[in-house]
């Protein structure tokens, strides 16, 4: 864990604040690559994640966009209403789940609401390099837009297209038009709310994109219904033991439970912290974190949320 202070907090919108955080002594922080996120560890014991929106060349500082969630958890409401400048919290080194492709010969960034922050990290690094990409940005209205003129002060600015689904005229963006030639050296990039996402994603592979070129990252997992549940045996490859794993219990809370030392933070499937490798047996995928091509492969688990199809599967712990 890292101790950092936080050195600001300001508001780009009414309901999106800005954290700058540092370490206490000025020390220099673990780089980070575009696309990465950090656990930010609250009062009361919430652990949450949220992407780095600063320059990925800086050392000196990170900075976290939150929003209000209105339906949060404790994590969003926490951050606006009892973290202030000054604090000191705790924070993991950040790792990333959401990597540009620098193979690509052309970058499509499109971010919708909050989903801005890993998208912006992007657009200025891509910049730095000279590469060839494009951002959408799509957000009800212009007060509502984050970053809008840290975007227009940019170098890249005349490559960034804003969208705005309530302002008179709509400039809501369509999707199907973006989308519709798709290109072998083009990958696409999406952060924002999961409806929107999906509807990007759904529309590009409508289109004949390929999965291999589209990228995502979810800052929450859609409900899952747990109805039709069941019991199940997880080996561990250690060992040898076998411990069932019974319908109301994920794989991690019994593991937790045994005193077993499993790294974790959200507990839902979107951070990837705890996947294991798979060795044997067939899972019920239930992440968010991992791409479909990666579920297919059945090499890792998540224990958090994910499930069996199989009466037993064998993790590599």
């Amino acid at each position: 864990m890292i101790d950092v202070k936080v050195v600001s907090k300001r508001y780009e919108t009414d309901d999106i604040c800005l954290l700058e955080l540092a370490r206490p002594d000025g020390s220099a922080l673990p780089s980070f690559s575009a696309g990465a996120h950090i656990d930010l560890h609250l009062p009361g014991g919430l652990v949450r994640q949220y992407s780095l929106c600063n320059h990925p060349g800086e050392s000196h500082r990170y900075e976290i966009g939150v929003l209000r969630d209105p339906e949060s958890r404790g994590g969003s409401s926490t951050v606006h209403d009892q973290v202030n400048a000054g604090d000191t919290l705790q924070i993991s080194e950040p790792r990333n789940l959401f990597p540009l492709e620098h193979s690509a010969e052309h970058h499509l960034l499109i971010a919708g609401g909050i989903g801005v922050t890993p998208i912006l990290c992007m657009a200025e690094r891509l910049a730095h390099q000279g590469a060839s990409f494009e951002m959408h940005y799509c957000t009800r209205n212009a007060e509502q837009t984050a970053f809008r003129t840290r975007i227009e002060q940019s170098d890249f600015a005349d490559r960034v297209s804003f969208h705005h689904s309530r302002d008179e005229p709509s400039t809501r963006m369509d999707a199907a038009a973006l989308l519709a030639s798709p290109k072998p050296g083009t990958h696409l990039y999406v952060c924002g709310p999961n409806p929107f996402m999906d509807h990007v994603l759904e529309t590009a592979q409508a289109a004949g994109w390929g999965d291999t070129q589209l990228h995502r990252e979810y800052f929450a997992a859609e409900a899952i219904n747990h109805d039709d549940d069941g019991a199940f045996e997880v080996q561990l490859a250690s060992s040898g033991e076998v411990i069932e794993i019974p319908a109301d219990k994920s794989v991690l809370e019994v593991l937790l439970e045994k005193d077993m030392d499993v790294p974790f933070s959200c507990e839902e499937g979107v951070c990837g912290t705890c996947a294991v490798r798979l060795l044997e047996g067939e899972p019920d995928h239930r992440d968010v974190f991992m791409t479909p091509a990666e579920h297919a492969s059945n090499e890792e688990f998540a224990p958090c949320c994910s499930r069996a199809k199989s009466k037993r599967l064998v993790l590599d712990i």
